[in-house]
C-alpha cells in the first residue's frame, strides 16, 4: 500500500505567521461520543474522529487515487470553471471554509477571487490546519488567513477579518455534505444560512447518484488506503482513549445502501471477541460491524429542493461530462 509522504515542517517566516484559535473537541467529549456510539445498535464511531493527523495524511492519499473519483472530478470542474465561481462569489468576500483540508481546491479558489477580504479555514486536525495556513500565508501574502481548529457541526465565532467584508461565502467542497443524514444536512445548511447572512453565498460539492460499482470501488480501493484509513479510527482510540481494540481482527469494506442511496463504510469483527474503553466491556460477535461513515448520493433536483428548504436557492450547478460529481453555488 503506497503511505503519504510524511509533511515536512515548512520554515515560516515572521510575516507570514498565523494564529490558530483553537476549540476542536476535547478527550472528554471523544469518549462520550464514542462511548455513546459503542453502546448503541448497531454500532457506530463518529466519522469526525477518523480525522486525526494520521487519518488527515491517509485521506489526502485517497484523494489522488484513481478509483477515488470525486476529489479528481471536482478539481477538473473547478479547473474549468473557477472563473465563474468567484464571479459568483462576487468581490471582497470573507470566505470560509469548513474542512479545508489540505486548501488544494482553495488555492485555485483563492487564485480566482478578486481582492477577498480574508480567508477563514475550519479544520478539526490542528497539525494539518496549520500546515495549510503557513502555505497559503505564504502563497497569498495579501490576503489574511484566520484558521479555526474546531469541530465545524458545532456553533463557533468567525473570526473578524482586519477590514470589513462586502459579504461572507463559505466554500464546503468535497461530498461532505454527504456525511451527514438528511435532516441533519439540512439542519446544517440552515446554519451555514445564518453565517452567511442574507445576501451570502455557499459554494459546495454535492456527489452525484451513479452505478453502485463505481461507488463500491471508490470506497474499497485496490490499495488499501481507505482500509488503513478506516483502521486508524481503532488506533487513534486506544492510543488517546487507551481502548484495546485488536486491529487485526477487524477488517474494512464499504456496501452501497440503495434503499438510502448511500455508501455505508464499516469495521467488522473477524471473530467473536471483547473491546474495553472508559471502563466499560464491549462485546463483538463475529461478523459485528461498526458503521464509521455514510456518504449519501444526491440528485440535482433532490438537493436543490433540499437547499430550498433550509434557506438556498441553488443559483449555477457545474458538472463533469459524466455527471457523476456537481459543484453548485447557493444564495441565502
Amino acid at each position: 500500500m503506497p503511505q503519504p509522504k510524511a509533511l515536512e515542517p515548512a520554515p515560516l517566516e515572521p510575516a507570514k505567521a498565523v494564529s490558530v484559535r483553537d476549540t476542536a473537541p476535547v478527550t472528554a467529549d471523544m469518549l462520550a461520543d464514542v462511548l455513546a456510539g459503542l453502546s448503541a445498535i448497531p454500532k457506530t464511531l463518529p466519522s469526525k474522529y477518523l480525522y486525526d493527523e494520521t487519518g488527515s495524511f491517509l485521506f489526502e492519499a485517497i484523494c489522488t487515487l484513481e478509483a477515488y473519483y470525486p476529489t479528481l472530478t471536482e478539481l477538473s470542474i473547478m479547473d474549468r470553471h473557477v472563473a465563474e465561481m468567484a464571479a459568483a462569489l462576487g468581490r471582497g468576500c470573507l470566505l470560509i471554509e469548513y474542512g479545508s483540508g489540505s486548501g488544494k481546491k482553495t488555492e485555485i479558489l483563492l487564485e480566482a477571487l478578486e481582492d477577498p477580504a480574508g480567508y477563514v479555514p475550519i479544520e478539526i486536525s490542528r497539525p494539518h490546519l496549520e500546515a495549510s495556513a503557513r502555505r497559503l500565508a505564504r502563497h497569498f501574502p495579501a490576503i489574511p488567513i484566520l484558521p479555526v481548529c474546531a469541530d465545524y457541526t458545532s456553533a463557533l465565532e468567525i473570526p473578524t477579518p482586519p477590514r470589513p467584508e462586502e459579504h461572507r461565502a463559505v466554500f464546503f467542497p468535497g461530498s461532505t455534505i454527504g456525511n451527514f443524514e438528511p435532516p441533519a444536512a439540512e439542519d446544517f445548511l440552515r446554519r451555514i444560512a445564518e453565517v452567511c447572512g442574507a445576501g451570502g453565498s455557499l459554494l459546495i460539492g454535492v456527489d452525484l447518484q451513479k452505478d453502485p460499482a463505481i461507488l463500491e470501488r471508490a470506497y474499497n480501493d485496490p490499495q488499501g488506503v481507505t482500509a488503513a484509513f478506516n483502521l486508524n479510527l481503532l488506533a487513534r482510540l486506544n492510543r488517546e482513549l487507551g481502548a484495546d481494540f485488536d486491529l487485526p481482527r477487524f477488517r474494512h469494506f464499504a456496501i452501497y445502501n440503495r434503499e438510502h442511496g448511500r455508501i455505508e463504510m464499516h469495521l467488522e469483527s473477524s471473530s467473536e471477541q471483547a473491546v474495553h474503553l472508559g471502563g466499560q466491556r464491549f462485546s463483538f460477535a463475529a461478523g459485528e460491524t461498526i458503521c464509521t461513515e455514510h456518504s449519501h448520493k444526491y440528485t440535482l433536483d433532490g438537493f436543490r429542493a433540499m437547499a430550498r428548504r433550509t434557506g438556498f436557492e441553488v443559483e449555477q450547478v457545474w458538472t463533469d461530462p459524466k455527471r457523476w460529481f456537481s459543484v453548485q453555488h447557493l444564495r441565502a
